[in-house]
C-alpha cells in the first residue's frame, strides 16, 4: 500500500472542501494500475496505489476490504474510462455492488480529465492540456482536457494522430508514442491517480457510472461480422 503523499506533496494530502464532506472512496482501474483513496472532509485517510498491470478482478475487493473500515464509505467514485475494456468495467462493477450492499450513491469521473487534472496541478500548468492515454489495436485515447469541463474522448490511429496535435506538451501513458510518432515535443507520462480525484471540479466526478470506452468493442455479433 502507498503511503498517502508519497512523491505527491502540495495539495494531496488535505484538498479542503473540493473533496466534499463524509467518507469518499475512490476506485480507479482503468490503465495498469490499481489506484484508491479513501478520503473524509477532503483529508485522504488511505490509499494504494500500485502498477500492477493485469489482474484487477482479483486485486480489487482485497484492497478496498484493507483500507479502514473496510473502505465504508458516503459515496464512492469510479474511473469510467476510456482504459482497459476490463479493467473499466471491474472498477464501475465493483463500485456498483459496494454501492448497492452500503447504500450509497456512486459516481464517475473521466480517467483522461483527471490525467489533465493531474497535470496541471503537478507541472504547475494551466487552461487546456493535451491528454494521450494508450488505447487498443495502434490508436490513442486522447482529449485537449479543459479545467472544470468534462473532455470528449476520441480513438485514433498513432500516425493520424500526430497529425493533429500540435501541443508543445503531451501527457498521459501515450505521450511518448504520439511525440515519438511526430518527431518533436515534450511526453511527461502519467497514469490516473485515485489520491488525485479531488483535483477534479465537481462537474467531473458527477458522471453516470457507465462504462466510456472511446471505441467500438472489439468483438462483433456473429451477424455483423459474417458481413465484412
Amino acid at each position: 500500500m502507498s503511503a498517502v503523499g508519497d512523491d505527491h506533496g502540495g495539495a494531496r494530502t488535505a484538498l479542503n472542501a473540493r473533496a466534499g464532506t463524509g467518507r469518499i472512496l475512490a476506485i480507479d482501474c482503468a490503465t495498469p494500475a490499481l489506484s484508491l483513496a479513501l478520503f473524509e472532509g477532503g483529508t485522504c485517510l488511505a490509499a494504494h496505489h500500485e502498477a500492477i498491470g493485469r489482474g484487477h478482478a482479483e486485486a480489487l475487493l482485497p484492497a478496498i476490504a484493507a483500507l479502514p473500515g473496510g473502505g465504508r464509505c458516503d459515496r464512492i467514485l469510479v474511473d469510467v474510462g476510456p482504459g482497459s475494456f476490463t479493467g473499466v468495467r471491474v472498477g464501475i462493477a465493483a463500485a456498483v455492488a459496494l454501492g448497492f450492499a452500503w447504500s450509497v450513491p456512486v459516481a464517475g469521473f473521466g480517467c483522461l480529465d483527471l490525467v489533465g487534472a493531474m497535470a496541471r496541478d503537478e507541472l504547475g500548468l494551466s487552461g487546456d492540456v493535451a491528454v494521450v492515454m494508450i488505447g487498443g489495436h495502434g490508436e490513442l485515447f486522447w482529449a485537449i482536457a479543459r479545467p472544470g469541463e468534462i473532455a470528449p474522448v476520441r480513438s485514433t490511429p498513432v500516425a493520424t494522430l500526430a497529425g493533429l496535435i500540435d501541443a508543445p506538451l503531451v501527457v498521459g501513458s501515450g505521450a511518448a508514442q504520439l511525440v515519438a510518432a511526430r518527431g518533436h515535443g515534450e511526453a511527461h507520462a502519467l497514469l490516473p491517480d485515485a489520491r488525485q480525484v479531488p483535483l477534479l471540479a465537481p462537474v467531473q466526478r458527477a458522471c453516470p457510472a457507465r462504462p466510456v470506452y472511446g471505441r467500438g468493442a472489439d468483438a462483433k455479433p456473429m451477424a455483423a461480422a459474417g458481413q465484412n
